[in-house]
């Protein structure tokens, strides 16, 4: 059915030009229409003549295949968007989710650090970026980690966030950081003393490795300035600390956990929802409202684990 992947390269083309979809969106869908075009091709469908009988039947087929709920939903709105694109564009005469109740996508809850298993993590990253046995340039790149870390943890940014702040988003004596989000949105974040103290370490130690040439960004290569510190490199970072601070799954820990941790332990401090909103940059409440779930999970297990009846219970 050649005329079915015609009809769904325009919807892709229309994508890219009209809404500027990023190129990963767009791998993403070709991906998860690709599924449908091939279930189609399989059943000697045209794309007019699906009904919504034959969606249901491609919903079985994804359930059959084992995929994960995420990847069914979004595989669905995929098959919806193209039907409905195919109808506004007057190339198909039928749209067979019209009809369709929106699936519901289960939201996984993030991992997250507790407060000390978090301490624990940055006191490791401290000790190390405080050892000058290690020699300069390994000295300096511990200390960045540890900076890193503690602006994460202090403003609750996201790690690509924080690997494009230019140098002197972190003059001496600020004590606030200007972040520039998703949608190019700008927001004002705080830091705290060990935070800047800790950039201030880093800063320092960079100057004296490097003669005090210029830098491009507040994280960057040890040996060239105009260079930022990668996500690999952050990621590979973080693990390595984890499994120095002997963290229970190491394996989960991630520049983004920090952000997680940030907020829940904001939360459960008792900020506001709204004002962890503005903190975060999260375009919507709902986005921040998955802290509260957070906050009651943890409450879950720990009743599960420290009340007293129910260890008299487990111990029966």
């Amino acid at each position: 059915m050649r005329s079915n992947r015609r009809l769904a390269q325009l919807w892709l083309d229309a994508l890219t030009t009209e809404l500027g979809a990023s190129p990963g969106t767009i791998e993403t869908y070709t991906d998860d229409l690709n599924c449908y075009l091939t279930w189609l091709e399989t059943n000697s469908l045209a794309l007019d003549d699906v009904g919504l009988e034959q969606v249901r039947d491609y919903i079985a087929n994804l359930d059959a295949r084992g995929y994960a709920g995420s990847t069914t939903a979004r595989r669905i709105t995929v098959v919806r968007n193209l039907h409905r694109f195919l109808i506004a564009e007057e190339l198909g005469s039928r749209d067979p989710t019209s009809t369709m109740p929106g699936m519901r996508r289960s939201r996984k809850l993030p991992f997250v650090l507790s407060i000390s298993e978090t301490e624990s993590l940055l006191e490791t990253a401290h000790k190390v970026a405080a050892d000058p046995s290690v020699g300069l340039y390994r000295q300096a790149g511990y200390a960045r980690r540890a900076a890193l870390f503690e602006t994460l943890y202090a403003s609750g940014m996201r790690i690509s966030e924080a690997l494009s702040l230019p140098s002197d988003a972190a003059r001496p004596g600020t004590r606030m950081m200007m972040v520039r989000g998703k949608g190019d949105k700008q927001r004002l974040v705080p830091l705290h003393d060990r935070a800047i103290e800790a950039i201030a370490h880093w800063q320092s130690l960079a100057a004296q490795y490097s003669g005090g040439r210029p830098t491009q960004w507040l994280f960057h290569s040890v040996r060239n300035g105009t260079k930022a510190l990668t996500r690999q490199a952050a990621l590979l970072g973080i693990k390595e600390a984890a499994v120095a601070a002997g963290l229970p799954s190491p394996e989960r820990v991630s520049p983004h956990v920090l952000c997680h941790a940030f907020a829940t332990h904001m939360h459960s401090g008792g900020t506001d929802l709204r004002v962890l909103q503005e903190l975060l940059g999260h375009a919507g409440i709902e986005t921040t409202q998955i802290y509260t779930h957070l906050d009651r999970s943890r409450l879950t297990q720990m009743v599960r684990d420290l009340h007293p009846l129910n260890s008299f219970e487990s111990a029966e």
